[in-house]
């Protein structure tokens, strides 16, 4: 199974990384400057409100279902005609709540036809969740990961011309953009649902009461986990917004940082989306997760302390290769959203071994300690530090929770780091972070100090047993045995 992690992450983050880091640092970014800051950061706003609620639109399915086709391919076809009926009511259910809800807050005329069309997007996207984790759960990772960066190939080619081939000088109404994204998700989730009949054949809706009462109590753990998570990952934007005076602008002033955070983001998110059915699968029969689990935490901690460490030592010339505005004042608040990356990546490992185990109990009572947190915590930074203060309530969440889910399933899985891993860990962690002090010191611009800190990142992970070359070289040529 180690074997089949490391082939198909490494397709995964091929693809990812020749599309998303250019659509998030090209494409929304460029929409940010023609469109103006302000006006982005009000769409960023109502983004992340249609994600606080977007729970409803899943209640947890997409999750359960992975784990369920991964340990029992052969009921997929049943699963999926009684699933797709509850999908339909939860979309309705999804709309109704968001327009009470945006009414409740105060948004009118133009901001609620704006969200009008972003509660459709996300309707469309939980759909392709939904019908990619039918295609993980059945073990067809590379077929999940072409779909994975279907949708923003898509938009690249539709926000390219609506962005560059009417002219340098034409506008961009901020809703074009979710008109955008509202084309290139229909037509991924039409590919996903022909890839989908291939395997189960032609949907055919069935109304069984009986089958939604049960897959939605069997859900409901899932739902709770994923509603959690998302408040106390999304609720800074909203807050920043609606505490803050000109809080539109520091809204924007936000997004510039977590964009960069989002991009590298996606590639723990696919972790855990390639994880999720592997750990399920091997936890069925009795397999040993250690060797895999194991492989993933040095993998993750060798990237991702590599680029937080690049990042928030080079936040301003980082910035100032998509910015030309606030700058400044956007390059601190990404320098502490950097970390947060390291964070959220363990919690994408550890997270994920609890999630396949069943264990929802856990991770619900931490969510919710994680939500209550962010939440105390955005009250009190976010006034007197504006976006400064939502970065550092971020990472002081996502630091604990990462942590404490380490933490369980070491107990859980007899997972014991030795003495000496933790100390190779911090010595690679220490040894990162002073280079790239004597790189800042020296002067070195930052596409120097990149070349030069990656480089060293690897073989400074590779002394540290962080990037076990000669086992990832033995894994690629070991018999397929899964």
């Amino acid at each position: 199974m180690r074997r089949v992690f490391v082939t198909n992450l490494a397709l995964v983050l091929v693809l990812n990384l020749l599309v998303k880091p250019f659509y998030i640092l090209g494409i929304d970014a460029a929409v940010q400057g023609r469109a103006g800051t302000e006006a982005y950061g009000g769409y960023a706003a109502l983004l992340s409100l249609s994600f606080l609620l977007n729970i409803l639109l899943d209640v947890g399915i997409t999750n359960w279902n992975t784990r369920h086709v991964a340990q029992n391919t052969g009921t997929m076809h049943a699963q999926f005609n009684g699933v797709i009926v509850v999908r339909a009511l939860l979309v309705v259910l999804y709309a109704v709540v968001m327009a009470i809800a945006a009414l409740v807050l105060g948004y009118r005329g133009g901001e609620l036809e704006l969200l009008a069309v972003l509660v459709l997007n996300q309707a469309l996207v939980a759909s392709i969740l939904y019908l990619r984790s039918n295609i993980a759960g059945a073990q067809k990772f590379a077929q999940d990961s072409m779909l994975s960066v279907l949708d923003r190939v898509l938009l690249i080619g539709i926000c390219a011309w609506l962005l560059w081939g009417r002219g340098q000088d034409a506008p961009f109404p901020i809703i074009w953009f979710a008109y955008a994204q509202t084309a290139a998700y229909a037509i991924t989730a039409l590919v996903a649902l022909s890839v989908v009949v291939k395997h189960v054949g032609f949907p055919k809706p069935r109304w069984d009461p009986l089958f939604i009462r049960e897959v939605l109590r069997q859900c409901a753990p899932y739902a709770l986990l994923v509603l959690l998570m998302t408040f106390y990952y999304r609720t800074d934007t909203v807050m920043l917004e609606r505490l803050l005076p000109d809080g539109k602008l520091h809204a924007g002033i936000y997004a510039q940082g977590f964009r960069f955070f989002e991009a590298f983001n996606m590639l723990g998110f696919l972790l855990a989306g390639l994880l999720l059915p592997m750990f399920s699968r091997m936890l069925k029969h009795g397999e040993d997760i250690a060797p895999l689990s194991g492989l993933a935490v040095r993998l993750v901690i060798a990237g991702t302390v590599a680029v937080a460490v690049i990042g928030s030592f080079y936040a301003k010339p980082v910035m100032d290769l998509r910015y030309h505005e606030h700058t400044v004042d956007s390059a601190p608040a990404f320098a502490v959203l950097i970390w947060s990356f390291v964070a959220v990546c363990v919690t994408y490992v550890f997270g994920t071994l609890l999630t396949a185990s069943g264990d929802l109990r856990t991770l619900n009572r931490m969510a919710a300690g994680g939500m209550v947190l962010n939440i105390i915590l955005n009250l009190v930074f976010i006034p007197r530090y504006q976006a400064v203060g939502a970065a550092w309530a971020g990472l002081i969440t996502q630091g604990l929770m990462a942590i404490v889910q380490a933490v369980i399933a070491a107990r859980r899985f007899h997972l014991r780091p030795s003495p000496r891993q933790v100390g190779a860990v911090l010595g690679y962690a220490g040894a990162l972070i002073a280079l790239a002090w004597l790189a800042k010191a020296r002067d070195l611009s930052l596409p120097l100090a990149a070349v030069v800190l990656s480089m060293a990142a690897v073989g400074m992970a590779a002394v540290a047993g962080l990037l076990p070359l000669s086992g990832l070289r033995s894994l690629l040529i070991e018999r397929r045995t899964y």
